[in-house]
């Protein structure tokens, strides 16, 4: 089936009335004020100006809206790329960032096209809860520097530098710039229960509030004369205008270098979007189209870069607060965008004064929400299994980086799969003097043996051994061996090679094998392959019952057949 490109605007158009509309537009002015503040949290978080994060939630925010496959997903950068993006920008630089962002975008479209949309749902949770955990730490980390005032030119991107920087620089803490983190921080982990006693506080998001008290005290108290940081004394302020669209410069030395960052982007991007349009479905009672998303995403990290804006995904959180304030339809974000746009044509310049200390605190709450830290409490309810493949994937991600923390996740994950499925692969002898009431007759020479097994579960290459060990369990070698396959789910190669050099063993001694209750899917690979001819139309039956007459009627011996 091919791809069908259809975004769910087009779905949400016919019957779209003034009620409709309102509600986006309401919804869409609350959700682009609390981008604001996050999208140049991250954007200075990833080591980039905080106008790329600006423009990458103006442009690709539309395109995710406006194209997507789902009806509510707002779309910008979130916390999640921070350790990817910071670790680009140090290492390549921001021009390769951006020819990165753009791989992966290309990537993200070219997984729409070939319908990989639900494969996404294939990574096990406990990967998905290691690395997101493990993003939460890196984040948490990456804001050290400035949540303290560390006087620190660069902070190395990989995890042991950066340990050692930190604490060689913890000296230089700047105690003003403590203080107004630590109050931009109290306030946000508490702007909740602050909303609920006074009302005026619920008409803006905790982020937002937080960074306005922050700029205005720098501005009117001088503290930018106090040694703390501002967007204008690090960056020189935000440009109060569109930037021209420019293709970043190609380096053909680092491009092949870009492909391993630009997987991590595409990877993380698609299931991050993926599984805010699922939380979203919850919320709105919707199903979203997964392969649309995925196109949407491409789309967007294709086009951002072109802005100066870097990698985007659908964001859980801004997401959920359209759904809260009454966004129903992709129009909302589409209005979060035009929000944001005339916010930086209109005060740009007020930007300069934003102290870097408030937006750091708001980027360690986000490094606290987005952590699913209970799940380590309830780590002794699961497998050992399970809690091997969700730590070692965290500690990666801490330590190493995420790609080869997903890499390894899944590795583990897949083993640990095929054990269990091998282990729970078994035979079971088939009592068949019980089962059908004959007396057990002890085997004087030149009777014929009758041996029975059940198998059970799946034969593939993991589980064939116990197959291969019939054999030798039945030290008399018996006439006639049936397997009972009615509880058999799958055949895979392997498994039919072993049932080939099974039958081949029994051939050469005379003895003869008889298959019975076949399903459809190892019925389909003995037929297909040829095995059902070479082990025998009649050999082949339809349960237990016709495979004992038949084994009764196969290679005639004198004396008397001994059911086993």
């Amino acid at each position: 089936m091919e791809f069908s490109f259809r975004p769910k605007l087009l779905d949400t158009l016919p019957g779209y009335g003034r009620g409709l509309l309102v509600a986006d537009i309401s919804s869409g002015l609350t959700v682009g004020v609390l981008a604001l503040p996050l999208a140049m949290a991250f954007a200075i978080a990833s080591g980039a100006p905080p106008s790329a994060g600006i423009w990458t939630a103006i442009v690709a925010g539309f395109l995710i809206s406006a194209l997507g496959g789902s009806r509510v997903q707002i779309g910008g950068p979130t916390g999640a790329f921070i350790p990817i993006v910071y670790g680009i920008v140090a290492t390549y630089g921001m021009q390769n960032l951006l020819i990165a962002t753009m791989i992966a975008g290309a990537l993200l479209v070219a997984m729409s096209l070939a319908r990989m949309g639900n494969l996404i749902r294939y990574i096990p949770v406990s990967v998905v809860i290691g690395f997101t955990n493990g993003i939460a730490v890196v984040i948490f980390l990456s804001q050290i520097k400035d949540f303290l005032g560390l006087k620190i030119d660069k902070v190395p991107a990989e995890f042991f530098g950066r340990i050692e920087t930190l604490l060689a620089h913890a000296h230089t803490i700047h105690w003003p710039t403590v203080a107004l983190s630590v109050a931009s921080l109290a306030v946000l982990l508490s702007y909740n229960r602050l909303a609920q006693k006074f009302t005026l506080l619920r008409r803006a998001p905790g982020p937002l509030a937080v960074l306005i008290v922050g700029t205005l005290a720098t501005a009117f108290f001088g503290l930018a004369d106090h040694g703390i940081e501002t967007i204008g004394s690090r960056f020189g302020g935000i440009p109060q205008s569109v930037p021209p669209i420019a293709l970043p410069t190609l380096s053909l030395d680092a491009l092949g270098k870009l492909i391993s960052p630009a997987i991590a982007i595409a990877l993380l991007g698609a299931i991050e979007s993926l599984l805010s349009a699922r939380v979203a479905d919850s919320l709105i009672e919707d199903r979203h189209d997964p392969n649309q998303e995925l196109m949407a995403q491409g789309v967007a990290n294709l086009v951002a870069p072109l802005f100066g804006g870097f990698a985007a995904t659908g964001a859980i959180a801004r997401t959920a607060t359209n759904v809260r304030t009454g966004g129903r339809t992709p129009v909302a974000g589409m209005v979060h965008a035009i929000v944001l746009l005339i916010v930086v044509l209109a005060a740009a310049p007020l930007a300069a004064h934003i102290p870097l200390a408030s937006l750091s605190a708001i980027v360690v709450v986000v490094s606290i929400n987005m952590g699913e830290w209970h799940e380590f409490r309830e780590l002794r309810r699961y497998s050992l299994n399970y809690r091997t493949t969700l730590l070692v994937t965290f500690f990666l991600t801490v330590v190493f980086d995420l790609t080869l923390a997903v890499e390894i996740g899944m590795v583990l994950a897949s083993l640990f799969f095929i054990y269990r499925m091998a282990d729970l692969t078994r035979l079971e002898r088939v009592p068949l003097e019980d089962f059908y009431g004959v007396e057990s007759l002890s085997r004087p020479d030149g009777s014929r043996r009758i041996v029975a097994y059940r198998v059970f579960g799946a034969l593939f290459f993991a589980a064939v051994g116990k197959l291969e060990a019939l054999l030798h369990e039945n030290a008399e070698h018996p006439d006639v061996l049936i397997l009972d396959m009615e509880k058999v789910i799958s055949i895979d190669t392997t498994g039919l090679d072993v049932l080939q050099s099974l039958q081949r063993n029994l051939d050469k001694r005379g003895s003869t094998l008889i298959l019975c209750d076949l399903n459809a899917q190892p019925r389909s690979i003995v037929e297909r392959s040829g095995f059902a001819g070479t082990v025998g139309e009649d050999n082949v039956c339809g349960n237990l019952t016709e495979a004992l007459i038949r084994a009764q009627q196969v290679r005639p011996h004198a004396g008397r057949i001994a059911y086993a």
